[in-house]
């Protein structure tokens, strides 16, 4: 047995060679693409390579890069790079791409079956995740672009987390430069050279080209030119210092201006954390001003830096480079470069932080919005035609918090129900014969703006660590959700998002203190919340990071718009923690309500709980202690405040002014300023007359209109209010006035008589009592009154500003102007008619129970209940005789 087995395992030895030539044959023979070359265009985990066809069933990719994909991660064979093609494509080749590929050279083999004109794109594709990482097109044709724009010729590594690529141009005798740099997208990359003939290394006089990417995530590559180590300015007299654009150097020379920018930006992009961006540059540039010509054949020193960088503002519209002068945490150098030497990177570059999507935090109690918008930078390439958008942020990364309830309030239109499922992909995977677990939602979590679905979902400890958000119809409309243990939810009793939805403000009342916390959702140098309608004339409290790592919270009064106005101050603030969550700056302090000190002007600094606090904030990049210089430090800001209900656990946008508050107020102003007046004036100026008790029925009638007209206002304060509270003054003020106010229909009902029912006169003691009691009350109502209005108007201020106050009040002052004008006047003819002997004439006399008033007149009701008992007297009139 054992002679017959070594026999046929000679024969299959011999007839090895001509199988393996035939096989090589056929594939050699049945393809016109041998010797195609071309890029891999990136798509993500920094995939770079070029794809040569060896024959019709292998392929060659030389300096592969790639970081890690899943296992099932393969080549992939499609129509084209787009999500439908890619999902009705297959695998083209069996080698997983499941490690991570260090500038190899390899060789891969199609699967049986799988001819060239079968593979028009191949991919490096994930189709568990739908991932995909980069592709070339197959083509024969000239025209196809073979050139990927993240392909160099050279690599330099400047830093662990920086490199330069470059490849030379000797037909046009210019250069593409690649910046690839493993920052967040706050930081700037900038790299030239330095002014040649120097001693020593320099940045003075270096031409530099500065990269970024601008909020909205679009590239841009602008020329610079240092002359000193600080920030651009320009100062009184008009010369330029620091580190400028080329530009502002011939800002008044318009021709000048368009000629010195010699940057031209290529491409750019974001990808796994890792920011690239491509230009190209003169070697010999026109401008002999600022720009530094590059000897190709040469060693030049060149300099980078990476720091954060300033977006545009109104007083300089430009990109501004912070951190000159080499501070902690700004990372710059120099290196000796010769461009035409030939040099490699190996590897790809690899971020700490690769998910580069906005970031949310689920809150207790706190809506999430879902709608439905157009995909412009969706984190899982290939994008489809539109995501899902969470609170205005485009397929945000989401992080809820195990047993704290998740409420979503679904705007996505009716062809994009929500639900949180294990899938990646989503669009129901059973539609793709995939499995998958469904933790919420369905088909009925779906609504529009004008009729919102809500869909509750609780996170318990048996969910994992990353589930996703998507549409249960279309695939990848959603993304990642962290699911985490506890939070800031948990340490606090209230939170509530604050304007633009970009700040989280949380707080717990605690005795006479209250614990603050305040979470930015985006990628920041510092956070600043203030309490206050606008950040001049607010107290702030900013949170940041130094360049050390090390968190601080410092309080500030700022009275300015400039680093000069910002004022630090000396609160008790005790248990201050400051943090960076993925780039978002988190912040935590406790302060006592009622600050116990004088003279200062953080002793003014009152947190009342039964007031709105007007809450607004700020993000920059960059924050330091002591006295600020840089004008404008912060690139985005709330548009408006946010009154926070601190007794309630609630918070509304600053409006103008409510229509139910405008209603009390109007209502008060008619009872206070015009039928209490008028009640007075009745009673006081009507009597001389003769109509009867005209004065007596408008006096009763605008007094009693006055009271119900206040009880209504009084309501309309309490709705708006959910509740009523004596901290406020206006409160305490606008109570006792109405509690006057209402002992005047009280005393009228207690009114003593002048005479007894058998007709007998009683005595005057009690009447006289009454009377001054009546008018000691009414006048005391009036003033008080009149003090409500105005400490209402006042507390209107200081809930809505100033600005919608100032003319009110001016108009009530006018008022009460013109009333007492009135009064002055009718004052003055009442004591002519005294003057002028008017028997009649009871206008000038306040006491209502003279003994010429008729005492039957009850003050609550205008009929005559006792003249019937009193018989008519007659009188004759005898001259005297003398």
């Amino acid at each position: 047995m054992a002679p017959l087995l070594l026999t046929l395992l000679l024969l299959l030895c011999l007839a090895s060679p001509p199988l393996a030539a035939a096989a090589a044959a056929a594939c050699g023979t049945n393809t016109s693409l041998v010797g195609y070359e071309a890029d891999l265009w990136m798509s993500q985990h920094q995939l770079r390579g070029r794809v040569e066809v060896l024959d019709g069933c292998s392929f060659r990719v030389a300096a592969l890069d790639l970081l890690a994909g899943s296992a099932s991660a393969r080549w992939w064979r499609a129509e084209g790079p787009d999500l439908d093609s890619l999902a009705r494509g297959a695998p083209a080749a069996g080698d997983p791409l499941n490690r991570t590929f260090l500038s190899e050279s390899l060789v891969f083999r199609l699967l049986p079956g799988v001819s060239w004109p079968l593979v028009p794109v191949l991919a490096a594709f994930d189709p568990l995740t739908s991932s995909l990482f980069g592709f070339v097109r197959l083509s024969n044709d000239s025209s196809a672009d073979s050139e990927a724009p993240t392909m160099f010729d050279s690599c330099a590594q400047l830093s662990p987390r920086l490199r330069v690529r470059w490849t030379l141009h000797g037909t046009s005798d210019s250069i593409d430069i690649g910046l690839e740099a493993a920052v967040g997208s706050e930081y700037y990359i900038a790299f030239g050279w330095a002014a040649p003939g120097a001693p020593e290394p320099s940045m003075i006089g270096a031409d530099v080209a500065v990269t970024g990417f601008t909020e909205d995530g679009l590239p841009f590559a602008d020329d610079y030119y240092v002359t000193k180590y600080s920030e651009c300015t320009v100062r009184a007299d008009g010369a330029v210092e620091g580190v400028c654009p080329d530009t502002i150097y011939e800002q008044g020379n318009d021709t000048a201006a368009g000629a010195v920018n010699n940057t031209r930006l290529v491409y750019g992009h974001r990808r796994d954390g890792v920011s690239f961006v491509r230009f190209s540059r003169p070697l010999v540039s026109p401008d002999k001003k600022y720009d530094v010509p590059v000897n190709a054949t040469a060693n030049m020193t060149v300099i980078w830096a990476i720091g954060l960088l300033r977006p545009p503002d109104s007083l300089q519209p430009y990109y501004l480079p912070l951190g000159h002068g080499a501070p902690a945490g700004t990372a710059f150098g120099f290196a000796t470069l010769n461009v035409s030497a030939s040099g490699g990177c190996v590897g790809p570059l690899d971020a700490e932080d690769k998910e580069d999507q906005d970031r949310i935090t689920a809150e207790r109690n706190t809506p999430l919005v879902v709608t439905a918008g157009p995909s412009l930078h969706y984190p899982n390439p290939p994008n489809p035609d539109k995501v899902l958008y969470i609170n205005k942020k485009e397929a945000p990364l989401l992080k809820v918090e195990r047993g704290v309830p998740v409420t979503f309030s679904v705007e996505a239109g009716h062809d994009a129900p929500l639900y949180i499922t294990s899938d990646a992909v989503g669009g129901n995977a059973t539609s793709r014969n995939a499995t998958e677990v469904v933790f919420a939602g369905g088909a009925r979590a779906e609504g529009v703006p004008a009729a919102p679905a809500e869909l509750v979902w609780l996170p318990d400890r048996n969910t994992p660590d990353v589930v996703y958000y998507q549409s249960l119809y279309d695939p990848k409309m959603g993304w990642k959700i962290q699911v985490v243990d506890g939070g800031l939810s948990d340490m606090y009793n209230n939170s509530v998002l604050l304007d633009d939805q970009q700040v989280t403000f949380f707080w717990t009342l605690s005795g006479d203190s209250i614990n603050i916390a305040a979470r930015g959702e985006r990628k920041s140098g510092y956070l600043a919340v203030g309490f206050g309608s606008a950040m001049v004339n607010s107290y702030a409290y900013v949170g940041w990071i130094d360049g050390n790592g090390t968190g601080h919270v410092a309080s500030y009064f700022i009275d300015g718009e400039d680093g000069a106005g910002v004022h630090e101050t000396s609160e008790n603030l005790t248990h201050t923690r400051c943090r960076s969550e993925n780039g978002a700056i988190v912040f935590e302090l406790t302060r006592p309500l009622s600050p116990s000190c004088s003279g200062r002007v953080e002793c003014r600094n009152i947190v009342d709980p039964t007031t709105p606090l007007r809450v607004i904030w700020a993000m920059g990049s960059q924050w330091s202690s002591g006295q600020l210089t840089v004008s404008n430090m912060h690139s985005i800001t709330s548009n408006r405040p946010v009154r926070v209900l601190l007794l309630a656990g609630t918070a509304e946008a600053e409006e103008e002014l409510r229509p139910v508050l405008a209603v009390h107020g109007f209502m008060m102003f008619v009872a206070w300023g015009l039928l209490v007046p008028g009640g007075i004036m009745a009673a006081r100026y009507l009597k001389h007359l003769k109509s009867g008790d005209l004065w007596f029925q408008a006096h009763t009638y605008l007094q009693s209109s006055a009271m119900a007209v206040m009880f209504l206002g009084l309501l309309f304060a309490i709705a708006e209010l959910r509740g009523f509270s004596f901290k406020s003054t206006h409160a305490k003020i606008g109570t006792a006035a109405f509690v006057l106010a209402c002992l005047q229909p009280i005393n009228a009902y207690l009114r003593p008589h002048l005479l007894a029912e058998n007709g007998e006169i009683l005595p005057m003691k009690n009447r006289v009592i009454w009377e001054y009691l009546h008018i000691i009350t009414g006048r005391s109502a009036v003033v008080v009154g009149a003090i409500a209005l105005f400490t209402g108007l006042q507390h209107l201020g200081d809930r809505y500003g100033s600005k919608n106050i100032k003319g009110l009040t001016c108009g009530l002052i006018l008022w009460v102007v013109g009333v007492t004008l009135v009064v002055v006047y009718l004052e003055f003819m009442a004591a002519r008619r005294r003057r002028g002997g008017g028997a009649d004439d009871l206008s000038g006399k306040w006491v209502l129970g003279n003994t010429d008033e008729d005492d039957s007149v009850d003050l609550l009701q205008s009929t005559k209940m006792e003249s019937d008992s009193i018989e008519p007297m007659e009188m004759q009139l005898e001259p005297l005789k003398g």
